[in-house]
């Protein structure tokens, strides 16, 4: 026979029905969100350019259907390995040089006491709330100053899209965050042995952070391959120069100005089959990462 609940206990059983109900039901609403956009690229690489300006518009392709020439075709409308070696070129840069500044700094703040230091970190937080796109002009006027933008190289083409981004006040504020779990006993017992800080840093600190540094080398390294704006502002003058998001995104139109929609969601579907794979090879790494910076203040 089963157990009699109390009204109480019913009641309480009633609560977290409704409670598990309202997140799975908000959880699937997010879901959609995330998913529909995946499927209708999907769903548009696998069409024929018929089908794809066809009203009311097709939501489901039979198998038979499918359109695989679009991703050959994608392939053989843009220069696609040069553009992906340019990519992984600029992720490369800007990541190694965003590691080496959010380590040193995040260190700084941390450890190391000097005057204003809660000061200066208050201010760099509060630059967050400032929207990215104010910086763009004030990025584009220092590469121009520097000569990166004319007569663009390959070599000042690559330092335009790397340098602005070799810092992060946010990978900044989330390295820290795992460094202040780091007894201080730690730190202090290992100035009274004689061990400077730089070594200090490199024995002790940075093998404890290795799960939250290589979340953030995760994290850099998707953000400078969907970076669009900053990249086609400042490499215009040479096609070879560009990287796969702003690359294949004009690839695609014909002298008229018609865009093949279904050849350019092939390009993007090619685009963003890597970070899916790197985001499942590494998921357990980025949730370790983000589990160990959120322990403790």
């Amino acid at each position: 026979m089963k157990p009699i609940l109390s009204k109480k206990e019913q009641a309480a059983r009633r609560q977290k029905i409704i409670r598990l109900v309202i997140v799975y039901t908000l959880l699937t609403f997010v879901a959609l969100f995330i998913v529909i956009p995946f499927y209708w690229m999907i769903l548009t690489s696998l069409k024929t350019a018929q089908q794809v300006d066809r009203v009311p518009p097709i939501l489901f392709l039979k198998p038979g259907d499918w359109q695989f020439r679009n991703f050959a075709l994608a392939l053989q409308a843009a220069p696609y390995v040069r553009f992906m070696m340019n990519t992984v070129i600029v992720a490369a840069i800007s990541t190694v040089g965003t590691i080496i500044t959010t380590v040193l700094a995040a260190f700084a703040f941390a450890r190391i006491n000097f005057k204003g230091r809660d000061f200066i970190f208050m201010l760099l937080i509060s630059s967050m709330m400032i929207p990215g796109e104010m910086f763009v002009i004030t990025n584009f006027m220092t590469v121009n100053t520097l000569g990166w933008i004319r007569d663009q190289s390959f070599i000042d083409a690559l330092a335009a899209m790397s340098f602005p981004f070799m810092t992060s006040i946010f990978y900044l504020f989330f390295l820290r965050q795992t460094f202040k779990q780091v007894p201080d006993e730690l730190y202090l017992a290992a100035k009274v042995d004689g061990t400077t800080d730089f070594k200090y840093l490199l024995k002790v600190m940075i093998p404890i952070a290795k799960p939250t540094i290589i979340t953030i080398i995760i994290l850099n390294a998707m953000g400078t391959w969907n970076a669009y704006i900053w990249p086609n502002l400042v490499s215009p003058q040479n096609e070879d120069y560009r990287l796969v998001s702003n690359g294949l995104r004009n690839a695609y139109r014909d002298l008229a100005g018609q865009v093949a929609y279904n050849e350019q969601m092939a390009a993007a579907l090619i685009v963003t089959i890597p970070l899916l794979i790197v985001f499942l090879l590494l998921k357990k790494q980025i949730m370790r990462g983000v589990s160990r910076s959120g322990i403790k203040g």
